[in-house]
C-alpha cells in the first residue's frame, strides 16, 4: 500500500495548474447514458472515481474510450439498467446512474451505496423525488429498483440541500413528460457545470446555481463536447499550502469565483491573495491570524475545505472554532492531526483550535478524502519526517498531489 512521505518546513513557491473538477466531471459523464452519439469530453482528471465511472458505465454496456485528459463516451449500446453493488461500493457517486436509466430505459437497479467514513448519507431524497416523478419504487436485497414508461413533471422540494440529489433527479427531469421546478435546490458551481452540459445536449434548464431550477422536459437530446470546470477544492488546497507555508504560489487554471468563501477566510488569516481572471497568487503573511469558520453549503465556506483548513489553524496565533454543519462524522482526522502535535478539542460538530508555535512529523493514517490532503499540508509545515499512509484516499480526488507539490519545492514522495 503506497504512503507519502514529507520533510516538512519547506516554504512553497512557483505555479501550479488545477485539473479537472472530480465533483463535475462524474454527474456530467453520467450525463451521457441520456442520449445516442458519441460525447466528447476534455479536461477530465485522471482519478480513481474517475475509474470507478467508467468501469460502470461499460458495466451498462457503454463504449468508452480515455485518455490524455480525453474521455469518449458513446451509450448508443447502453444494454443494461442494473449498477451492481461490487463498483457502487467503490464510489457513492455511482448512485448518479439513477436517474438517467429511468429517464432513457424507464427502469434502474442500483445498489445501494451504505455509510461513508464522513457519514451517513443517505439516498432517500433522490428516491423520494423520483417517486414524485411518477417513478414506482422498491427497495430489496440491498438494491434500489425505480420504474416509470414516462416520468411526469412535478414540483419537488427537497428537506436538506443535497447535491447529488439535484443532479440525479436534474437528469431525471430532462427527458420527463412536462416541467419540473427543484425547490431548495444545492447551487455549488459543479450543478451549474451539469445543466450547462444538459442544456447543450437540448435540454431546457433554468435557474440552475440557485434554490430554484426548472426543466422543461423534452423528447430526445443529442451527445455533445464539452469540457470539465477547474476543481475548487483542489484550488482551495493549494491556497491554504501556500499561506501555511508562507509560501508565493500562482494557481493557474482556475475559476475564482468558485472560491469566494476561501479566498476570504484566508485573507482574514493575513494571506495576501491577487486574483488576475482565471489565476491567484497568494503570499503567506508574516504571521496566521486565528479565524472561525462555519461550514454550509455553496457559497458559504465548502465541507472540503474544513480539514485543510484546520491545519492552518493548528498553527495560528490564537484560539479558533470550526463548526461542521453539512456531516456528522467530519472530525475524524483530528485524533491524527494531534499526533502531530495539534490542539483541538472537539465537542459535538465543534473544534477548537489552540495555534501551537509548531506541529512534529510523525506517522499517521488517512481516513478519507479531504483528511487525506490535510494530512498531508500538515507534514508540508511540520517539523522533521511525516509518513502518511492509506493514501488511496488521494487517488479518488486529487490529481499528482505529491507531484504538484513537489513542483513548488516540498520535499515530498511517494512510496510504492
Amino acid at each position: 500500500m503506497d504512503k507519502i512521505i514529507i520533510h516538512g518546513g519547506r516554504r512553497l513557491e512557483g505555479e501550479v495548474r488545477i485539473s479537472g473538477s472530480k465533483n463535475a466531471a462524474l454527474p456530467i459523464l453520467m450525463s451521457s447514458l441520456l442520449t445516442e452519439g458519441v460525447n466528447t469530453y476534455a479536461n477530465v482528471p485522471d482519478l480513481r472515481d474517475i475509474d470507478s465511472t467508467l468501469l460502470l458505465l461499460a458495466k451498462l454496456g457503454v463504449r468508452v474510450d480515455a485518455g490524455a485528459g480525453t474521455v469518449r463516451i458513446d451509450a448508443g449500446g447502453l444494454n443494461s439498467h442494473e449498477a451492481p453493488y461490487d463498483l457502487v461500493r467503490k464510489m457513492r457517486a455511482s448512485v448518479l446512474v439513477l436517474g438517467p436509466l429511468v429517464a432513457r430505459l424507464g427502469r434502474a437497479r442500483v445498489s445501494l451505496p451504505g455509510g461513508c467514513a464522513i457519514g451517513a448519507r443517505p439516498i432517500n431524497l433522490h428516491l423520494r423525488a423520483l417517486a414524485a416523478l411518477g417513478a414506482d419504487i422498491t427497495l430489496d436485497h440491498g438494491y434500489v429498483t425505480a420504474s416509470a414508461s414516462r416520468l411526469k413533471g412535478a414540483e419537488i422540494y427537497f428537506d436538506l440541500v443535497t447535491v447529488t440529489g439535484t443532479e440525479n433527479i436534474m437528469m431525471a427531469a430532462v427527458l420527463a413528460d412536462g416541467t419540473t421546478v427543484l425547490r431548495n435546490a444545492a447551487c455549488e458551481p459543479e450543478v451549474v457545470a451539469l445543466a450547462d452540459v444538459l442544456n447543450r445536449m437540448g435540454a431546457e434548464i433554468s435557474g440552475a446555481g440557485t434554490p430554484d431550477i426548472t426543466i422543461r422536459g423534452v423528447s430526445g437530446l443529442h451527445a455533445v463536447a464539452a469540457d470539465i470546470i477547474p476543481d475548487r477544492i483542489e484550488t482551495g488546497t493549494f491556497m491554504t499550502a501556500a499561506a501555511l507555508t508562507g509560501g508565493l504560489v500562482t494557481i493557474r487554471n482556475c475559476e475564482p469565483n468558485h472560491v469566494g468563501a476561501t479566498i476570504d477566510k484566508l485573507r482574514q488569516a493575513g494571506a495576501e491573495i491577487r486574483v488576475e481572471g482565471r489565476t491567484i497568487t497568494v503570499r503567506g503573511g508574516d504571521k496566521i491570524l486565528s479565524v472561525d469558520i462555519k461550514t454550509q453549503p455553496y457559497p458559504g465556506f465548502p465541507t472540503d475545505m474544513q480539514a485543510q483548513f484546520m491545519v492552518l489553524m493548528s498553527v495560528a496565533e490564537g484560539v479558533s472554532v470550526i463548526s461542521e454543519t453539512i456531516f456528522e462524522n467530519r472530525f475524524i482526522h483530528v485524533s491524527e492531526l494531534r499526533r502531530l502535535g495539534a490542539d483541538i478539542r472537539v465537542s459535538g460538530n465543534t473544534a477548537t483550535v489552540r495555534g501551537v508555535a509548531r506541529l512534529s512529523g510523525a506517522p499517521v493514517m488517512a481516513t478519507d478524502l479531504r483528511a487525506s490532503a490535510c494530512l498531508v499540508l500538515a507534514g508540508l509545515v511540520a517539523e522533521n519526517t511525516t509518513e502518511v499512509q492509506r493514501v488511496y484516499h488521494l487517488d479518488r480526488g486529487y490529481e499528482a498531489l505529491e507531484r504538484k507539490f513537489a513542483g513548488l519545492g516540498a520535499a515530498i514522495r511517494r512510496v510504492r
